[in-house]
């Protein structure tokens, strides 16, 4: 709920990087195609960590949430953000081992996973409304973003990106005066591209033009609702699918490039929903951001979905 959802606190965990060149014939490239990848995509290191299953992963994301510590009666929900439907049958999800390890079995948990790589800022949408609705005015909700690039379907997507391994968890909550509070949110959804999991080669082409039109109209769309113009964001924080779609953008909008953070881009690959979370914690810690800035952040979702989120830091 804009106006009333803040994220509190955030944290990330990245794998060690692996070179895409060390497995680009698994994932289908030619050596030309990866040079590509390489030298326009931005992209060369990947992170990944063969032995860690999924609730592994999240829960070291978890684990350096300093302000979760002690405060775990306040969380009311967990939501498990997912770009890929949840692989294993209920209840064997991620969410129940984390909520054991944690001591959160009291919460209300489930998965999102409607938008694809979009998911994690529809999770912290649905966060705030569901606390601006708990008569608790201090509850917290607790949103985790990340998953294995397990299977030869979901570890990259063609022409495009490969993905990483890397997580993050955020504490969410609906106190206006939070540390990053959310001013707008956008999102929009092209449907004729949810028929095929893989696209074919005419949707795929169609789905290139679309991209940053649509990523385009819900980055005004959310500055709009939030108020706000292209020239007051101190920083974007995208999607890390590569560098040259970026440049793409920059142009339409008129930014300069050198506003969006990039800086992870050639060592994680893209996270699936974790991307713009695990951006958030790295500028931080980097001093892009300082009291009173406004940033925005922005996913795309394979099926498609499009969407945009402006907050005050």
């Amino acid at each position: 709920m804009v106006g009333m959802t803040s994220i509190v606190a955030v944290s990330s965990c990245l794998p060690d990087t692996i070179p895409i060149a060390r497995f680009h014939r698994e994932l289908g490239l030619t050596d030309v195609q990866l040079r590509r990848y390489q030298r326009f995509y931005g992209l060369s290191d990947v992170c990944r960590d063969p032995q860690a299953d999924e609730t592994r992963l999240l829960l070291r994301a978890v684990a350096k949430l300093a302000e979760l510590r002690g405060q775990e009666e306040r969380v009311r929900y967990v939501l498990q953000a997912r770009t890929m439907p949840a692989p294993l049958p209920y209840p064997l999800t991620s969410l129940g081992p984390v909520q054991d390890e944690l001591g959160l079995r009291h919460a209300t948990a489930f998965v999102v996973s409607q938008h694809a790589c979009a998911s994690g800022l529809l999770a912290v949408d649905l966060a705030g409304t569901l606390l601006a609705a708990d008569p608790d005015p201090d509850a917290l909700a607790l949103v985790l973003t990340g998953e294995k690039a397990g299977t030869g379907h979901n570890q990259s997507i063609p022409d495009v990106t490969v993905m990483g391994e890397g997580t993050a968890a955020l504490l969410v909550s609906a106190d206006r005066t939070g540390r990053n509070r959310m001013l707008g949110y956008a999102a929009r959804t092209h449907s004729r591209f949810g028929t095929e999991f893989i696209m074919g080669a005419e949707a795929a082409a169609d789905f290139q033009d679309r991209y940053g039109p649509g990523l385009c109209e819900v980055i005004a769309a959310a500055l709009e609702e939030a108020g706000c113009t292209l020239d007051e964001l101190a920083v974007v924080l995208p999607h890390n699918v590569n560098r040259l779609s970026w440049i793409g953008v920059c142009r339409t909008l008129g930014l300069p490039l050198e506003r969006v953070f990039l800086d992870l881009v050639p060592h994680t690959g893209h996270c699936f929903c974790a991307d713009p979370f695990i951006n958030l914690q790295k500028a931080t810690e980097v001093g892009r951001l300082r009291p009173g800035d406004r940033y925005l952040m922005t996913s795309v979702g394979l099926g498609a979905t499009f969407a945009a989120m402006v907050f005050e830091h």
